[in-house]
């Protein structure tokens, strides 16, 4: 007997209610027509309209439309049109049984649109599928999601997949931008690039995934006349910048996304933002708002706040010294034909008392940063440095090289290095380094220690620990630590069973290595900027331009603009070199002109003329005015690009003019 029998049916039929019948068919109809209209948001916003010919969605200002057979991507705003090109071949690379295939997105065999909203944003969702594999088609299916998003209606593009037999290498879409969209291309490639779509010589980026030199920052963007469009990559541990320049042009840049550990797992996700009124210092902005917005941007007077050591760097010298540079005969840079190159040592009491001397000089405070200071040297036996150099003093010298910085008001700080993993290190073993996606141990021979692999950055927060705790131990005045490539290196993947690491992990262990220097109340640093680390670092060594063929020495590549400075001026402590030429200046600016422009920390050298402490003193100065405030502004002053203006919170401005290598701040300096 069922506990909850039905009621008992009226022997009585039913009667007909004609209102009833009624709303039932108003509802039935209000239904299809629900479906079969553009879908809307329900504050009345973007509305997408699917047929056989166009998929498009269109908002108050901007409107987006896909050619089902191409792909083809178009974006209209008020007064600007931007074409993509079409799908074309190796957009879309995959592994099939075990094999790499290139394909193009466009040619899936079932394509289909639908309405796709939520209560942020509105447009459609592509299904691509059935791929020509041969007999049977390929089981991979792509479902890519196309949205306006908030009240500027930004294009939000977000594509994901299955992970079948087929796996997805790489992905390109939507295409580049064509050439008559746009007439320059912004890139963080280091500081930051203009480069016009004409411009004469071949440009490249040294890296086109996130995070290294050819990306400082995951964005890229293009100006057309005053217009302007930007790409933000909102999951940029996986993706990068497809990006060609012959010589005399045209510019193509496309989005690059790649897999993970061999699978697609995650969404890639793309912000593009378009700009009726725009230039680089736009583009800058816009991107800076993001960082804001998203909770990742962490201000210098907010890093002062929590580790009050960093305030000591406000308006100090940078003084780059070492104990010993020892090469050994395997280095690419070992002289055959001078031996004595190869090994040259200063001890620790001689560099204290050239910092001495220096005082005496008037400098009264700096950072130290020391190379050189381990067992065998800079550069050597990696990740196990200690002792403290035996030659230059070991645990004794080098405690009395830290407490002569503390009497002197000195920050000391060291160079140390959890990357490379050099094979005569004492815990080498290679079930601990990398191992790339070939199953294959990278090894390498080109710094001063020899041969060397690559430590699994899984690794890499323990050997940080294990050091650093040993170095107090033994009573050393450390006040920070600087750990090598972690900010400029692009993230590293590792697929060996016993310490798997994603992109993304990698991130954050070498975030967590960083971080643990803080946790003692050290001062954080590394080599170059670069984006994610902006959380957990004080103070980077070097964030210059990019030059021919390298940031060594050579001529500008495009025309350098601050577009880093533009975000993260009063996040970041950067110095600057002041020669000409110098490592990351083009080949005829003088250093000094680009640190005073960028508000930067000074570099002073162990024995300067007095020049050379009159630029620092000014340097100085002007840091110690700005150098916690927003960077607000940047123009260029004529059409050669020489002279420059760059504006900060305070209203000062600092004229700078690099061929005549005289530079103007107002207010002055001295008032």
């Amino acid at each position: 007997m069922l506990s909850n029998p039905r009621p008992r049916a009226s022997a009585r039929p039913s009667a007909i209610h004609p209102p009833r019948v009624l709303a039932t068919l108003l509802a039935a109809l209000f239904s299809f027509l629900t479906f079969a209209r553009p879908a809307a948001t329900d504050s009345g916003g973007p509305a997408a309209r699917l047929t056989d010919d166009e998929w498009t969605i269109a908002g108050q200002r901007v409107s987006v439309t896909v050619d089902p057979g191409t792909l083809r991507l178009a974006v209209k705003t008020p007064n600007r049109a931007w074409l993509a090109e079409p799908s074309a071949p190796g957009d879309l690379a995959v592994t099939t049984t075990g094999k790499p295939q290139a394909l193009t997105l466009a040619a899936a065999g079932r394509r289909a649109a639908e309405p796709y909203a939520t209560g942020y944003t509105s447009g459609f969702k592509i299904t691509l599928g059935d791929y020509p594999g041969g007999a049977t088609p390929l089981d991979l299916e792509l479902q890519i999601l196309v949205t306006l998003d908030g009240p500027d209606e930004d294009l939000v593009i977000e594509t994901l997949a299955s992970d079948g037999e087929t796996r997805i290498r790489e992905l390109s879409w939507p295409g580049p931008w064509e050439p008559g969209s746009f007439d320059t291309t912004v890139v963080p490639f280091m500081q930051g690039m203009l480069l016009p779509k004409d411009w004469p010589e071949k440009a490249w980026l040294y890296d086109t995934l996130s995070f290294g030199r050819g990306l400082y920052m995951p964005w890229w963007g293009h100006q057309q006349e005053e217009a302007a469009v930007l790409t933000i990559l909102e999951t940029p541990a996986d993706g990068g910048c497809r990006f060609e320049h012959p010589a005399g042009g045209p510019t193509r840049t496309a989005l690059r996304w790649v897999n993970s550990l061999g699978r697609w797992a995650c969404p890639r996700r793309a912000r593009f933002c378009f700009f009726d009124q725009g230039n680089h210092v736009t583009l800058a902005k816009r991107y800076r708002q993001h960082v804001i917005d998203r909770g990742d941007f962490v201000s210098l007077t907010t890093k002062i706040a929590r580790n009050p050591r960093v305030g000591r760097l406000v308006g100090s010298p940078v003084i780059h010294t070492s104990i010993l540079y020892h090469i050994q005969p395997e280095s690419s840079y070992f002289h055959q034909d001078d031996p004595a190159a190869n090994h040259q040592l200063v001890t620790f009491a001689d560099r204290a008392s050239q910092l001495e001397q220096l005082a005496a000089r008037g400098i009264t405070q700096a950072y130290v940063h020391l190379d050189g200071w381990g067992a065998r040297g800079y550069d050597n036996l990696h990740p196990d440095v200690l002792p403290p150099c035996p030659e230059a003093g070991g645990w004794e010298g080098m405690k009395h090289f830290g407490e002569v910085c503390e009497r002197l008001s000195f920050v000391f700080a060291i160079h140390d290095q959890y990357r490379d993993f050099y094979l005569d290190a004492a815990s080498y073993d290679p079930r601990h380094t990398l191992l790339d996606a070939a199953g294959h141990r990278p090894t390498g021979s080109t710094w001063y220690g020899g041969r060397q692999s690559i430590l699994c950055s899984r690794l890499a927060p323990g050997y940080v620990r294990r050091n650093q705790r040993a170095l107090r131990d033994h009573e050393i005045p450390l006040r920070g630590a600087y750990l090598d490539v972690f900010s400029v290196v692009p993230p590293d993947e590792c697929y060996a069973p016993e310490h798997p690491v994603t992109r993304t992990e990698c991130l954050r262990y070498r975030a967590e290595s960083l971080d643990s220097v803080r946790s003692w109340g050290g001062v954080v640093s590394s080599e170059e900027p670069s984006d994610w680390s902006i959380p957990h670092l004080d103070l980077v060594h070097h964030g210059p331009y990019a030059l021919r063929p390298n940031p060594g020495h050579g001529p500008a590549m495009g025309i350098p603009v601050p577009l880093f400075n533009l975000v993260y001026h009063d996040a970041l402590l950067i110095p600057w070199s002041l020669g000409k030429g110098a490592w990351g200046i083009p080949e005829n600016d003088l250093g000094f002109l680009h640190g005073l422009g960028n508000a930067g920390l000074p570099y002073l050298s162990l024995n300067p003329d007095e020049e050379e402490l009159r630029r620092v003193r000014q340097m100085a100065a002007l840091h110690r005015r700005v150098g916690l405030l927003e960077m607000t502004d940047h123009r260029f002053l004529d059409a050669t690009h020489r002279r420059q203006e760059f504006a900060y919170a305070d209203g000062t401005r600092v004229t700078i003019d690099l061929a005549a290598d005289t530079f103007e701040v107002s207010p002055d300096l001295s008032e």
